[in-house]
């Protein structure tokens, strides 16, 4: 991995924890108000690549992660080797959860952010339309939230379905 670009991140942005877990990924934990200045800069430093925006539900410390991981596009393989994976992570609370669009850094974020914000909740200020992107209409509790209660909704929405009466013989 890129030391020196690790070193690097350290130096400007302040209150940031940089790891190096394996070999060819770095990981960045920064706050959210820090986001969009970040993948600026990783995006300058050939970081191009959005390739994924995760979310993972921390339900015991009421909060939301957001992994916004990184590559640089593959010239060839043994460059990517060298660089590799970058995953800048924020926390964002679970009540009334919202972060900004990084839309103006990465366009492609846009079918991200809509997925995260359908399935968890998450609202992203700036994005030009949080509409529906896979699922047919709103619940109370978001369905991928670890407080959705998949029982309940299956209870709900099958035992409505009259069954089908078949034939006497």
């Amino acid at each position: 991995m890129n030391k020196k670009l690790a070193e690097e991140l350290e130096l400007i942005f302040k209150d940031i924890e940089v790891s190096t877990p394996e070999d060819t990924m770095m990981e960045v934990r920064a706050h959210k108000e820090q986001v969009l200045t970040i993948l600026g800069f990783l995006k300058d430093k050939g970081y191009n690549h959005l390739a994924l925006i995760s979310c993972v539900d921390w339900i015991e410390k009421a909060e939301f992660e957001l992994v916004y991981i990184l590559t640089p596009y593959l010239q060839n393989y043994e460059a990517y080797k060298e660089i590799g994976d970058i995953h800048l992570k924020i926390r964002i609370p679970r009540e009334n959860p919202e972060t900004g669009t990084v839309i103006p850094i990465f366009a492609n974020a846009e079918p991200y952010e809509r997925e995260i914000h359908e399935l968890f909740g998450i609202k992203f200020a700036g994005h030009p339309r949080l509409t529906h992107l896979l699922l047919e209409r709103d619940y109370a509790i978001p369905p991928f939230r670890k407080d959705f209660d998949t029982r309940e909704y299956v209870k709900d929405v099958f035992d409505s379905i009259p069954p089908i009466k078949g034939e006497k013989k």
